[in-house]
C-alpha cells in the first residue's frame, strides 16, 4: 500500500488501490487506517478527499521543505479569495450563482484566481436550467491549509453563519 501511494502521481481511488493489490476496498481501508496510525507524529500523512487518498508530507514540515527545494513563499490569498474559498469548502459542490448569493458580489475573477491556483476545480454540472458549473476544493487546497481531509475543517457555529 505504502509503495503504491509513494509512486502514485497524485490522488488514487480506493478502488484503484484494491485492484492493484488484488484485494477488496474494505481491506484497503483497513490498511490505510493502520498506515495513518503509523504516520502519527512523523513526517508523512495520508490526505483524503472522498474516496481518493494521497501520500503527502506533514504540514508542519512545509517551511523546511520549501527551503530545501528552493520554492518561493506561497502567495497570500486576498480576503475575497479566502471568503470564496471558505464558502466552497463548506458548501461544495456549489455554483457561481450560489457563491454570489452568499457573498453579495460578483465572484468571476476570484473563481478564476482560485482555479488557476489549483485550490478549486470544476466538479461537474448542476441539474438545473442552464446546467451551471459546480465547484469544489482540490487536494492542493488540503495541502495549502495543512489538512488531511475536509472533515478537519473547523465546525461552523451560529455566529459564523450570521457573519
Amino acid at each position: 500500500m505504502e509503495s503504491l501511494l509513494f509512486v502514485a502521481e497524485g490522488p488514487v481511488s480506493i478502488e484503484r488501490l484494491a485492484e492493484a493489490l488484488e484485494t477488496t476496498p474494505v481491506c484497503v481501508e483497513e490498511a490505510l487506517a493502520r498506515l495513518e496510525a503509523a504516520y502519527a507524529g512523523r513526517g508523512l500523512r495520508l490526505q483524503r478527499a472522498g474516496n481518493r487518498v494521497q501520500l503527502t508530507t506533514a504540514p508542519e514540515a512545509a517551511s523546511s521543505i520549501e527551503r530545501f527545494l528552493g520554492l518561493e513563499v506561497r502567495t497570500r490569498l486576498s480576503q475575497a479569495a479566502l471568503e470564496t474559498l471558505a464558502i466552497i469548502a463548506y458548501r461544495q459542490p456549489i455554483t457561481r450563482s450560489e457563491i454570489e448569493a452568499i457573498r453579495g458580489v460578483s465572484s468571476d475573477s476570484v473563481l478564476r484566481t482560485l482555479l488557476s491556483a489549483g485550490l478549486i476545480e470544476e466538479t461537474g454540472r448542476a441539474v438545473t436550467p442552464g446546467r451551471p458549473i459546480l465547484y469544489g476544493t482540490t487536494f492542493e487546497f488540503l495541502q495549502y491549509f495543512g489538512l488531511s481531509g475536509l472533515e478537519e475543517l473547523p465546525p461552523i457555529t451560529a455566529n459564523d453563519e450570521e457573519a
